[in-house]
């Protein structure tokens, strides 16, 4: 949204607050109380998108499924992900392929 825009619609916004008697304090109330009523998502794609699993499925999830993948596979696991300093670290020095021509391939 361009910058007149967005005064725009600043401008439009505090004309109705003030015609219809909105505090401050009510809007923010009221988005409060829409977060805690908000479900916990229940998928999640690798970019973070997520879907709680109620009303229509998003666009990302339905081209998805329609390449072929399960919509299992974007189920969020109700178990906390493994901390960073719990995550085994991999030594590349013991890699068999290390300097090999199959360390170099390249996928096209």
């Amino acid at each position: 949204m361009d910058e007149r825009k967005r005064d725009s619609m600043i401008a439009y916004l505090r004309h109705r607050t003030e015609e219809y008697g909105i505090e401050p304090d009510d809007l923010a109330s009221a988005i409060v109380a829409d977060q805690v009523r908000q479900k916990p998502a229940r998928y999640q794609n690798s970019t973070g998108d997520t879907w709680t699993g109620d009303g229509e499925m998003p666009q990302w999830l339905k081209q998805a499924i329609s390449a072929g993948q399960r919509l299992e596979h974007f189920e969020m696991t109700s178990a906390s992900p493994v901390p960073d300093s719990q995550r085994k670290t991999i030594d590349w020095r013991d890699d068999p392929f290390a300097g090999s021509p199959l360390s170099r391939q390249h996928a096209d």
